[in-house]
């Protein structure tokens, strides 16, 4: 109970309207003991508020590094950790941005003060039941949460449900659980937050985990649970995954949870607000409340909001780069009609950036790419508004040579070229052309769970089970929202097209990391280097015309190791805990 009250809860007062007109005047936190937060219903909807704080959001957590700068979707600018995983150097001595993905020591913070809640509960003197089963709902669905992604990275960890304290001794040494036993654990807090969670809050409450908040993360965990990495025919580690048991029986189970939500999707569906594929698509990630968001983190900007679009967008904007999409990953978007991209079809070739998949035009931004204004200083340079990362040929009448000019959003550019993409792309998702990165903050949401992604769960569950038809149908609904044709593709091709969706319908939300472990495509992917584009824009005989030339360069090595499919246990947590085990390879 040691954080600053008085931020914490005014934060979740302006953002959730959760307490009392007067409870300011309280105490702050640090000032607050345990017995007087157990003494009083609001001070304890204030430490379920606060716990949400522990919730990663690359939105405003520091530097902003997301998932996609480890994956084969993108890089990071700067190297803040990034450069040892995807060189396969990382040790637990040295973990880089794992530390930051992984979050060891802030979830087990986080997972205590869960625990707290628990052990005290029935003290609090509630006249409320309903807000009392919302209060312990919200919480299991939060401790769930935190396992979930502790697993996902680390695969088995001790499992603490009770509290500790400073006298505690060697209690407080606990060993790590079995990934079983820690996905039965997220499991049964999911179904503890459904059956306590309401299915929807108003005006003021909303932000809230619901029920179908909890039905996501149980879905999520079940899927993953059922895939390749964690059912090795040959382990033999517990830690690691199953050594046992039915694998069809957990693609039933993963089946049932994500059938479960759909069956039951109370406000939830695709988000689909316009004509426009590309525009509903977009918005999906601009629009605080749309009925697709299952659970997600909100911002106020009159409080603090995000940075994400400082952060990642061009540097001709006076924006920072940030997480760049690379080559590899853009090349892999279909065509409108559905069929594969390719640089070697001459027609492709001559203008890669027409007739895409309606996603990419919403994900990525691209030479040409219409975007906003541009700001005062850099106006001049670019009267058209569209994205310059190539460059081009000028005719010089008082040299008569023809000369190069790069654009605006190049490591040339007259405008913060330090913060230019070095891939020939910036990412477009999450990005409000409202909102002038340089000045102003926004209100994205980043969003944990959405309906998309129950569908897309459904979907790997329906093939595993062979249940193509309906797999075809969840896939078909998802590319249908896109703007992209239905398949009636079967089999392999089935697969293939359902790990497409997944990929680009999801693309930099954080699941592609855990997806290439899960699947074990992590090595074929990985071992290669990460690729941009340049293009240069070469000056025909009329010199009036362009005739573009785009050439795939190599930016970064990448090497990945085996020992990547899990993240090593921080040294510090070896080193405190005798009985924590490491992981495989370190």
């Amino acid at each position: 109970m040691n954080k600053r009250y008085n931020i914490a809860v005014l934060f979740f007062l302006l953002v959730f309207g959760a307490c009392k007109d007067d409870f300011l005047d309280r105490k702050p936190m640090d000032s607050i003991s345990d017995a007087d937060v157990w003494k009083d219903p609001a001070l304890v909807q204030s430490y379920v508020n606060e716990l949400y704080v522990d919730v990663w959001d690359p939105f405003i957590d520091s530097w902003k590094v997301m998932h996609t700068a480890i994956t084969d979707e993108g890089m990071y600018l700067r190297d803040k950790g990034t450069d040892v995983v995807l060189k396969g150097t990382f040790t637990p001595e040295n973990m880089g941005t794992l530390t930051q993905f992984g979050r060891w020591e802030p979830y087990y913070k986080a997972i205590r003060n869960c625990n707290l809640l628990f052990e005290n509960m029935d003290r609090v003197p509630f006249t409320d039941e309903a807000m009392k089963n919302r209060l312990l709902g919200e919480t299991y669905f939060l401790r769930a949460y935190f396992y979930l992604n502790l697993v996902s990275h680390f695969g088995g960890v001790p499992l603490i449900t009770k509290s500790f304290g400073l006298d505690s001794g060697e209690e407080m040494f606990v060993e790590r659980s079995s990934f079983e036993d820690c996905v039965e654990q997220i499991v049964a807090d999911c179904d503890q937050a459904i059956a306590l969670l309401p299915e929807s809050y108003g005006a003021d409450h909303k932000g809230r985990a619901t029920k179908f908040s909890a039905m996501a993360a149980k879905s999520r965990i079940l899927l993953y649970a059922a895939s390749d990495l964690y059912n090795k025919a040959a382990n033999s580690n517990a830690l690691v995954g199953y050594v046992g048991g039915n694998r069809q029986e957990r693609w039933q189970r993963a089946y049932e949870a994500a059938k479960d939500l759909l069956d039951n999707p109370g406000p939830h569906r695709l988000y689909q607000p316009t004509d426009s594929a590309t525009e509903n698509y977009g918005r999906v990630f601009l629009d605080n409340h749309n009925p697709e968001i299952i659970f997600a983190i909100l911002h106020n900007k009159e409080l603090k909001g995000t940075s994400v679009d400082l952060w990642n967008g061009p540097n001709g904007y006076h924006n920072w780069g940030g997480n760049l999409p690379i080559e590899n990953f853009v090349s892999g978007y279909q065509k409108r009609d559905g069929s594969p991209f390719d640089w070697n079809n001459p027609e492709d070739a001559a203008n890669p950036y027409v007739g895409r998949d309606p996603r990419f035009y919403a994900s990525i931004l691209y030479n040409g790419a219409k975007w906003r204004q541009r700001p005062t200083d850099a106006a001049a340079l670019d009267p058209d508004n569209v994205i310059q990362t190539g460059r081009k040929e000028v005719y010089n009448a008082s040299t008569n040579k023809i000369e190069e000019v790069w654009g605006v959003d190049t490591r040339y550019s007259p405008i913060e070229n330090w913060n230019a993409s070095i891939t020939g792309y910036y990412t477009r998702k999450f990005l409000d052309i409202n909102v002038d990165g340089q000045f102003f903050r926004g209100e994205q949401p980043w969003i944990i769970f959405r309906y998309a992604e129950i569908l897309l769960n459904y979907a790997e569950a329906a093939l595993a089970l062979g249940r193509e038809s309906e797999a075809r149908e969840a896939i078909n609904t998802v590319r249908t929202r896109a703007g992209m044709p239905t398949s009636t593709v079967s089999g392999q091709a089935l697969v293939d097209l359902y790990r497409y969706e997944r990929k680009y319908e999801l693309a930099f939300e954080g699941h592609r990391y855990f997806d290439m472990r899960r699947w074990l495509i992590a090595e074929s992917l990985m071992n290669v280097p990460a690729k941009g584009i340049d293009i240069l824009a070469k000056l025909n005989a009329d010199r009036k015309t362009y005739t573009y030339q785009y050439k795939i360069i190599d930016v970064a090595p990448r090497q990945f190791n085996v020992k990547g499919y899990f993240a090593p246990i921080p040294i510090g947590e070896i080193q405190k805990n005798p009985k924590l085990q490491q992981n495989p390879n370190f």
